[in-house]
């Protein structure tokens, strides 16, 4: 039914390589731009709440528009791998754009801000989706979908934890006491970084076609191929994403100020990347509780772990504060492979039952779902702040900031796995899909496979 062994292990490590490079960026902007903001820009957390908020429902709107101009492209080296090379070098230079302060009034600081961050969005956009989007191009099996995916994400772990761990001693030791210069230089030494990786991996990936399909589809018709699995899965992935930055950007916080530990604040940050272990563990655990299930188990380690740190909170224990840490990243690294994979079995089952195959629409719909729980969380965190009262670079904080802090990091995340963990049952494509393929196989006809690769 499916072709096997199609992706070479050069392959898997280069486009692996390429979310590393993407992380170096991302991830330095979802877990420190919020500090960044309140305690070295001088804007109110408030003020930020909004930012993130407003600027991502608008990057979030051009993920559709991205989605568009990707499936109407054609060169010689495919739809996707062009844009490693064409947008490689704008997105690093707004992320240090993005971390530069120069000296304005309030009003321009915050004018400076809506603009990088948005230019910056959009250019993370025109890489990133190409980078998701090209997976159902790689492979038409969906557990080799699962394994590749895994691997990417094992690498844009990497250069997640790279950022989480050691941004804040390069900060001081570029920066020696000013923070300011310290951010701006970090930032200029991961895109330096970052740029080789993203071209390393337009020279060494290759997109495949299984199916005959149309070389453009046009809006109206791509709009034909959304359907409900991809819809649950949208959900889930804006709920995950939310998570995702609610909790890493209110770490610095949470350590500091809630434990007054923000010597221990890089530890608690590469217990974060625990991930990796589950990620090396997603194959095995497809093949026995498929993708829905072992995304479901990774939800409930989750919580677990999350419940834990309350503990922590409770009986002011590091131990365990790292243990549940700990715990609840392994759940959580259960789940963004799989969020990631599943989209590619949602476009199989689109053009199954519209006999549309939209790869850029649907996977730039996904990347809104994404966008839109990074803001909704970026939001929801420096709203937090504010509402609990937290004053900047304070030795102390009150008793309703800590609860504040206290709830962006652990409650927001509790409800909103509990409500994925319910909507997940009313996914029902897992059995369904090898059905689904071999109809496509035999709809379309057998066709010779076509690569792009020079």
């Amino acid at each position: 039914m499916f072709k096997v062994d199609q992706v070479p292990w050069k392959e898997r490590i280069s486009y692996g390589l390429a979310d590393t490079a993407s992380n170096l960026i991302f991830v330095m902007v979802s877990t420190y731009l919020l500090y960044f903001y309140t305690d070295v820009f001088g804007i109110g957390a408030g003020v930020v709440g909004t930012l993130f908020l407003i600027v991502r429902f608008l990057d979030a709107g051009t993920d559709l528009f991205a989605g568009y101009v990707i499936d109407r492209t054609s060169t010689k080296w495919g739809k996707f791998r062009p844009y490693f090379l064409w947008m490689c070098l704008p997105f690093a230079i707004l992320g240090v754009i993005a971390f530069l302060t120069p000296d304005l009034s309030t009003e321009g600081k915050i004018w400076y801000a809506y603009s990088t961050y948005i230019l910056l969005g959009l250019a993370y956009t025109f890489i990133n989706i190409p980078l998701s989007a090209m997976l159902p191009s790689m492979s038409n099996n969906p557990q080799e979908r699962h394994e590749v995916t895994s691997i990417r994400l094992i690498f844009g772990q990497i250069g997640g934890f790279i950022v989480s761990v050691f941004t804040l001693p390069l900060v001081s030791f570029f920066g020696d006491g000013n923070e300011a210069r310290g951010f701006a230089l970090t930032m200029t030494l991961f895109g330096i970084i970052a740029i080789p990786m993203f071209i390393n991996a337009f020279k060494n990936t290759t997109e495949r076609q299984y199916y005959k399909t149309q070389e453009v589809v046009p809006l109206k018709e791509g709009m034909r191929a959304f359907n409900l699995p991809w819809l649950i899965i949208f959900i889930s992935k804006m709920a995950f994403f939310f998570i995702f930055i609610i909790r890493n950007q209110s770490t610095v916080y949470f350590v500091q100020y809630n434990f007054g530990r923000q010597d221990i604040v890089p530890i608690v940050m590469g217990l974060n990347y625990l991930t990796i272990v589950a990620l090396l563990l997603i194959p095995f655990f497809t093949k026995r509780f498929g993708g829905k299930g072992t995304m479901q188990l990774g939800i409930i380690i989750g919580i677990i772990g999350s419940l834990i740190i309350y503990g922590a909170t409770l009986l002011s224990s590091i131990p365990l504060l790292y243990l549940g840490v700990g715990i609840g990243s392994i759940g959580l690294g259960l789940i963004p492979s799989l969020l990631f994979s599943l989209i590619a079995d949602t476009i199989d089952y689109g053009e199954w039952k519209s006999g549309v195959r939209a790869n850029g629409l649907l996977y730039s719909g996904s990347t809104f779902a994404a966008k839109f729980g990074m803001g909704i969380g970026g939001a929801a965190g420096a709203w937090m702040l504010a509402f609990g009262n937290y004053v900047p670079n304070a030795d102390s904080q009150s008793a309703s900031a800590l609860s504040a802090i206290e709830f962006s990091y652990i409650w927001f995340p509790v409800i909103s796995f509990t409500l994925v963990l319910i909507l997940l049952q009313f996914y029902k494509l897992d059995k369904m899909h090898p059905q689904i393929v071999a109809d496509l196989k035999e709809r379309n006809g057998e066709i010779e496979e076509v690569t792009a690769k020079n």
